[in-house]
């Protein structure tokens, strides 16, 4: 796991366990993260929304111009990377890997799901 990913666990942990510090994040997203020692590079805008049971918000990345090798090795072997981070009848312990779609039909190392 990369230093970002670890970070964004920390933050949604920090989220859960401080709803002060959750509602600064949704309200001053860059502020809030360079606090947190997380700088947001100058002109990229943060928007941080929260999922719940009637809302899921499905984030589709910008395309990347080249594939790193990772992206390669998925893409050789035929795998759709489909992994999103959910918390539906779970605990907050099972938001530390990501879960696959079920469309896709094999879930994510580690998972129960």
């Amino acid at each position: 796991m990369n230093d970002q990913a670890k970070q964004y666990q920390q933050l949604i942990a920090k989220c859960w366990a401080d709803d002060a510090f959750k509602q600064r994040l949704l309200a001053d997203p860059a502020g809030t993260l360079a606090a947190e020692g997380m700088a947001v590079p100058e002109g990229v805008t943060v928007r941080v929304v929260e999922n719940s049971a009637q809302a899921l918000t499905l984030v589709i990345p910008a395309r990347p111009t080249e594939l790193t090798d990772e992206a390669l090795e998925v893409a050789s072997g035929g795998v759709v990377p489909c992994a999103f981070y959910s918390h539906y009848g779970r605990t907050a312990s099972y938001l530390t890997a990501p879960v696959q779609i079920p469309a896709c039909g094999i879930p994510a190392p580690g998972s129960s799901v």
